[in-house]
């Protein structure tokens, strides 16, 4: 079996077997978004802990196996790290976790469409919850 044939097997699993799918009933942040070009959809909700952690996570949506096996994999990897963390986040850490498929253009916005929801809750949440260091300078 090829790691290519391995990182499949991983993307499918993750599809049909998401981890940590469904809603929060509590939560701080909320973000959702869709990608047009094929209809998938992604809705993140974040439990903010103690030292702006994320204490928990989760996804709901639909699509495809690409950005729904991201998302899943992405809210594992968020859990527990601090909310700044999501700012290191960046396209090839994303592509790496689904083990550098070949992806065309479309299906680049299918594996970031979750990454794309994980910053824009967490960037919304930050700038809601900004305190100036330095007020009146």
């Amino acid at each position: 079996m090829s790691s290519a044939d391995i990182y499949r097997e991983l993307i499918l699993d993750y599809y049909r077997n998401p981890r940590n799918f469904g809603k929060l009933e509590k939560f701080d942040i909320s973000a959702h978004d869709t990608n047009p070009l094929c209809g998938d959809e992604i809705e993140m909700q974040i439990r903010v802990g103690e030292n702006s952690k994320i204490e928990e996570i989760k996804f709901s949506g639909r699509g495809c196996a690409i950005s729904q096996a991201s998302a899943s994999m992405l809210t594992e990897l968020a859990k527990g790290k601090p909310l700044e963390w999501v700012k290191l986040v960046a396209k090839e850490d994303v592509f790496k976790m689904l083990g550098d498929p070949e992806l065309g253009p479309s299906r680049v916005k299918c594996a970031l469409l979750g990454m794309k929801v994980l910053k824009t809750g967490v960037y919304g949440y930050l700038g809601a919850h900004y305190e100036d260091p330095e007020p009146g300078t």
